[in-house]
């Protein structure tokens, strides 16, 4: 065991994880395994909310979405104040479009077919505020020229959700920002697994969720948003909780509170915050570069291992294109999932993409080998 440990050292956080001493727990980019220390902070919670009731508001509950989302912020590059927390990326779209006015000129939304389709769906209904949706086949940062002087907002996902392509963002948000376009960036397959420094990139808006890579749990995703921008926008998408004064419960136009809270709404969700905690300590400890290192040489011998058994890889095979999935397309796939999922290896299928397959900090190497001995053993199953 010390052997194994010294040779891979970040095999000793798998104790850390109880699911994955009980399966082949290839799934993290769906739903990242639950660290232990997590039932704590939710025990923290509920005691709190027993003990101190609604003084717990005083107490540090209102300034969580700010202070849960400063350890998202020590991972992906963002400043103290600078990622307020939201139960999900939908709500963060939302409210970034919601900033600008769709009726000019410069009214064009720039995206792609690889993008999620919640994105597409929020982009989509800022159309009926006269928002004029492009989506190119295809990566967008193969199609800059999409993005031109009409062109207000550029939405692209890091990586893809289907077969783990990862964009180009430094060539996106250069060409955006070279004709006045803004970019908002959907960190959700990338934050956790590859090293992200969304100052550094200059994005001027990025959005993700906790559950997957940050081993977060649901109802917990952020909202970054460039410190030079972000005074000068007033979203829409609003309520009490973005008020200069909250507890002044005044009615007519909202003032804007400062920082980051301008871009909360209602009341936060609280118990999600709580189990929050656990898996982003967890990833500021380990270290992104770490997990990445790992993550690229698991998936690099998925891959071999895919194709010496003669399976067909979606996924890029390039490292530098390629998030933490490997995507394996196979004849009746779902099928197969299925009963890989009854034999307690945790993957997921995905139409038009395959058997989605991550490895993450606490995967094995042995268990690469059974996943795709598995896939291949009940493939010639399904073929006899």
């Amino acid at each position: 065991m010390h052997t194994i440990l010294a040779m891979d050292p970040l095999l000793a956080w798998r104790g850390e994880f109880p699911i994955v001493g009980r399966t082949t727990y290839m799934v993290s980019h769906s739903l990242g395994a639950m660290p232990r220390r997590a039932a704590h902070h939710l025990g923290e919670f509920t005691d709190t909310w027993e003990t101190r009731g609604v003084r717990a508001w005083d107490e540090g509950w209102w300034e969580m979405p700010l202070t849960i989302g400063n350890l998202v912020g020590s991972i992906i590059g963002a400043g103290a104040g600078e990622i307020i927390m939201q139960p999900n990326v939908s709500i963060c779209q939302w409210i970034a479009g919601s900033c600008f006015s769709w009726s000019g000129r410069r009214n064009k939304l720039v995206t792609d077919s690889l993008n999620f389709p919640s994105n597409l769906y929020v982009h989509h209904g800022l159309a009926r505020q006269g928002a004029r949706c492009v989506t190119v086949a295809g990566p967008l940062d193969e199609s800059l020229e999409s993005i031109d002087e009409e062109t207000l907002l550029v939405s692209v996902s890091h990586v893809a959700f289907r077969n783990s392509y990862r964009q180009d963002l430094a060539a996106i948000v250069t060409r955006a920002h070279e004709v006045g376009a803004l970019v908002i960036a959907d960190l959700y397959q990338s934050a956790g697994t590859l090293p992200i420094d969304v100052r550094e990139l200059g994005v001027d808006f990025a959005t993700g969720g906790c559950l997957k890579w940050l081993c977060a749990g649901p109802g917990s995703a952020f909202l970054y948003v460039r410190a030079g921008l972000r005074d000068q926008l007033q979203p829409a998408a609003t309520g009490w909780a973005a008020h200069e004064s909250p507890f002044g419960f005044e009615n007519g136009p909202i003032r804007y509170g400062g920082g980051g809270s301008r871009f909360l709404n209602g009341t936060p969700n609280i118990p999600s915050l709580y189990s929050a905690r656990a898996g982003l300590e967890i990833i500021g400890e380990i270290g992104v570069e770490a997990i990445h290192e790992k993550s690229a040489r698991q998936t690099a011998r998925l891959i071999e291992l895919a194709q010496e058994a003669g399976l067909r890889v979606n996924s890029p095979l390039d490292p530098a294109r390629r998030g933490g999935v490997v995507t394996i397309d196979i004849d009746r796939g779902m099928e197969i999932t299925r009963e890989l999922q009854r034999r307690e290896i945790l993957v997921d299928y995905r139409p038009g993409a395959g058997i989605r397959i991550s490895p993450h900090f606490y995967t094995a190497d042995e268990e690469l080998d059974h996943t795709i001995s598995e896939i291949v053993r009940l493939r010639g199953a399904a073929s006899a």
